[in-house]
């Protein structure tokens, strides 16, 4: 079974040699399209660097939001099976053995282990969302579906600047397809480098959960107030909490883009 990872990339030259190194030792057959949202730094020259040593990687230039470059990325996919990856993690090497290893299995949709690496101080615990007995918030990063799923449920929704992962596993949940937790699929996961990088992402979580709760406004149901201050129980926290509060309240104020 052909596998396609998909890495979308914005700016990332300071990450995406490490990822490269990492996905090219996986077990063939693989192809690797890196779609770039047109970077203004040396992101694309080094991954055509690596475009011409390797003739299973291939880059693609579309600028937009992420769902726009993913869903073209899609399109120009030749494998059965879609495999997403961020340009800022690391796969274990045995990584996409493992995915292949469940597809053989004919599990529709898997969802692999994410370890996390980066100073301790910035690691706070997600706000999970369970929906029909599956945990749907799962970091779109280590997921893998069958191309054909992609395809029959539209693929990622345009309209969402973030957590359009957590809406797509919600609308394959929706459609019956079976989300399946493989822990030997691990992708290693760096945190924010810093405060800055931290309160950028909680603003943007917050914003993407607004967009959820607009279009899925029954998902409120699915969250755990206990929960949310328990994993936010520290300085950190609280900023994360604070900023995603600022995002949120912005997407209520704009319309989010989902009218």
């Amino acid at each position: 079974m052909l596998i396609t990872i998909i890495v979308p990339v914005k700016n990332e030259e300071n990450n995406i040699i490490q990822a490269l190194d990492k996905l090219v030792i996986q077990e063939q057959p693989i192809e690797i399209i890196v779609i770039d949202a047109e970077s203004t730094d040396n992101t694309q020259q080094f991954v055509q660097k690596y475009e011409k040593k390797y003739p299973f990687i291939k880059l693609f230039i579309k600028g937009g939001k992420r769902g726009v470059s993913m869903n073209y990325a899609i399109e120009q996919s030749k494998g059965q099976a879609i495999a997403f990856i961020g340009a800022d993690d690391q796969a274990q090497y045995d990584w996409i053995h493992n995915v292949r290893n469940a597809l053989k299995k004919n599990h529709d949709i898997i969802i692999g282990q994410c370890k996390i690496k980066g100073k301790k101080k910035f690691k706070l615990d997600r706000v999970k969302i369970f929906y029909k007995d599956f945990d749907i918030s799962a970091p779109g990063t280590n997921t893998t579906y069958k191309k054909e799923i992609l395809q029959k449920i539209g693929g990622f929704d345009l309209r969402f600047v973030t957590a359009e992962d957590i809406d797509l596993n919600l609308r394959a949940v929706d459609a019956n397809y079976k989300l399946f937790y493989e822990k030997k699929a691990i992708v290693y996961r760096y945190l924010r480098k810093n405060s800055f990088d931290l309160m950028k992402q909680s603003f943007w979580n917050g914003y993407g959960r607004k967009q959820l709760a607009m279009k899925h406004g029954r998902l409120w149901k699915k969250y755990s107030p206990q929960q949310t201050f328990l994993t936010h129980f520290s300085l950190y926290g609280l900023i994360r909490l604070l900023f995603g509060f600022f995002g949120y309240a912005t997407c209520k104020i704009s319309g989010g883009g989902m009218k």
